[in-house]
């Protein structure tokens, strides 16, 4: 099945706002350390969903995300996901305490690749830093990256 989704990196003063995936048992993501994003709804544009993203998960309104690019996970559990890539660094609120996906904590910009990450986001984080956009396939099998190949434009 194919899944549209986005994925934010939120920054402020050398650190990235993350989420440890704890909060749900049935989550593909449990354990991990994720931006925040989520699923598109029907008619929604890939900007639409990660304000909407950003703002339910963690109580902030983001104001001009940046694209950074595409990102398609095929045959991740199962499924074809292709993720629209955004970080901001410019919001209006604060953190909410909680969140019904799990733990939101500011971490060190130097210490996020050090968290337990999708070997995936290795590969791509580095990626946020440049000026210019990609398009990249990722390759699973279940969970297991099998390999990448990318495009920058």
């Amino acid at each position: 099945m194919t899944k549209l989704a986005t994925l934010c990196y939120v920054h402020q003063a050398g650190r990235t706002l993350m989420l440890h995936r704890i909060s749900r048992a049935n989550d593909i993501h449990l354990g991990k350390w994720n931006g925040l994003g989520g699923k598109l709804e029907a008619g929604e544009s890939p900007e639409q969903c990660v304000i909407r993203e950003v703002r339910e998960e963690a109580g902030l309104e983001l104001r001009s995300p940046r694209y950074h690019g595409l990102l398609i996970f095929a045959n991740f559990k199962g499924d074809d996901w292709y993720v629209w890539v955004f970080s901001a660094d410019e919001f209006e609120g604060e953190v909410a305490e909680t969140s019904n996906e799990g733990r939101l904590e500011w971490i060190a910009n130097e210490e996020v690749t050090s968290l337990p990450l999708w070997p995936s986001d290795l590969i791509f984080l580095p990626w946020l830093k440049e000026e210019r956009i990609f398009s990249a396939r990722f390759q699973y099998a279940d969970d297991e990256m099998l390999g990448h190949e990318v495009t920058f434009y």
